[in-house]
């Protein structure tokens, strides 16, 4: 047995959700290592949907769930979604759920900043969800945030608030945003840490604990490889490291520990908000996929960008990352369309390159090339076997399988947990 990473290998919304609930079922514990309330999966269990932003996707089977202090997390978020999938039947209690004590704290202020920035930047902004997620990790790596661990101290807490505000005031002031108080932020976060104090622990050491007991473990990513803050489309990312090495550092793991890493890719391409997307389409077929794939973000509710699947792109990523396999999910959504494309490579100028490039001129500038492959006019939605495949979608996963250079472990054919083929098992290495 083996400890299993998963991370998005697109630009995020490749359906992770429901791969990740099926991985959960086998697993002893479940870790989310990075990003925040901006990240958002779906999770469909018979006539039950749950929608989570931070809460790691073993709640639903009632398996150990550890936020690692990889996340920057708002707790009044967290308190919310409890008490919503609490309402859909779900028991979350102390002793299922971890939340690292050393883990960053989302305050309402990093919110206004992160709004007030975007609105600031006009035709330039990066599209962020407004929940304040990069300024919190800003305060981060400057040594200024609040951390769970600190609403224990009240006394030493008032100090680290004026210190937080003497970096926030003038920025503040700058963006015509009103003044917050010191005292406010004490008192909102004293009201608030009663009711989160529970679930704080030294989340490294309850997850090393089960690692050494030969738990099988899940570390779950959220938004995608191309969003990361250093090999994504920057600035157009998130901002924390998405790829797979992140597993370690933001769960308080050895770097061995991360184990299997699969990558979660869609059978097409799909963006949200802002950044270069060189197969994107604005015709038909692109307008067909969006409302095929019910593209809309879970978290914010936008329209997805739709294109072609890009191979460039996802082999970057499997590198970057060192994916070990993937789950090809939303093949369904292909079906009955007469000719498929995939990127093979890009053209710039006069080169061709294999990669997509770091700078953003360049990012915006590449023309994708393309290989056309016949489609098929079968339905392939809730297919469980390769028998159920038309032969021209089975041609269709293997030519990825070669372009990105990892094999295919399962393939996805609908939102319900079983409408899944599966070849390998993640946990078996």
């Amino acid at each position: 047995m083996t400890n299993v990473t998963v991370i998005g290998a697109q630009w995020g919304d490749e359906g992770k959700g429901k791969v990740i609930d099926w991985l959960a079922d086998r697993a002893d514990v479940v870790v989310r290592f990075q990003g925040g309330n901006n990240a958002g999966h779906t999770i469909v269990v018979g006539n039950n949907v749950y929608k989570f932003s931070l809460l790691p996707s073993g709640v639903v089977q009632g398996k150990l769930s550890i936020i690692g202090n990889g996340v920057v997390v708002n707790p009044w978020s967290l308190l919310d979604e409890i008490e919503r999938v609490r309402g859909q039947g779900l028991k979350i209690t102390p002793e299922i759920l971890v939340v690292a004590d050393n883990a960053c704290i989302v305050l309402p202020l990093h919110a206004d900043l992160d709004r007030a920035r975007e609105e600031r930047a006009g035709d330039n902004k990066i599209g962020t969800t407004a929940r304040g997620i990069g300024p919190a990790y800003e305060d981060k790596v400057g040594r200024r945030a609040i951390r769970f661990v600190d609403l224990a101290d009240a006394e030493s807490l008032r100090a680290k608030i004026e210190r937080l505000l003497a970096h926030h005031e003038p920025l503040r002031r700058g963006l015509d945003l009103p003044d917050v108080s010191a005292q406010q932020v004490f008192d909102m976060l004293m009201a608030v840490a009663p009711k989160v104090s529970p679930y704080v622990q030294p989340a490294w050491r309850v997850l090393n604990a089960v690692v050494k007991e030969g738990k099988r473990v899940l570390f779950e990513g959220a938004q995608a490889a191309m969003l990361d803050v250093d090999h994504g489309t920057y600035p157009y990312v998130t901002s924390s490291n998405t790829v797979a090495g992140q597993a370690a550092a933001g769960a308080g793991v050895g770097a061995s520990a991360g184990g299997y890493v699969l990558g979660i890719v869609k059978a097409y391409t799909t963006r949200v908000g802002e950044g270069p997307f060189p197969t994107e389409l604005h015709d038909e077929i692109g307008q067909r996929l969006g409302q095929r794939g019910d593209e809309f973000g879970t978290v914010t509710g936008r329209p997805r960008r739709c294109g072609w699947f890009d191979a460039v792109l996802v082999r970057q990523s499997v590198t970057v990352s060192g994916i070990d396999g993937v789950v090809l999910t939303k093949l369904d959504v292909l079906d009955g369309i007469e000719t498929l494309k995939i990127c093979t490579g890009y053209k710039l100028g006069d080169k061709v390159l294999d990669y997509l490039p770091a700078g953003l001129r360049d990012q915006a500038a590449v023309v994708p090339i393309y290989e056309e492959i016949a489609g098929w006019t079968q339905s392939t939605k809730g297919a469980r076997s390769w028998r159920d495949l038309p032969p021209n979608a089975v041609i269709y996963v293997r030519r990825i399988e070669e372009l990105i250079g990892a094999p295919t472990v399962q393939v996805t054919t609908g939102p319900d947990r079983d409408d899944t083929i599966v070849m390998r098992d993640p946990f078996q290495g």
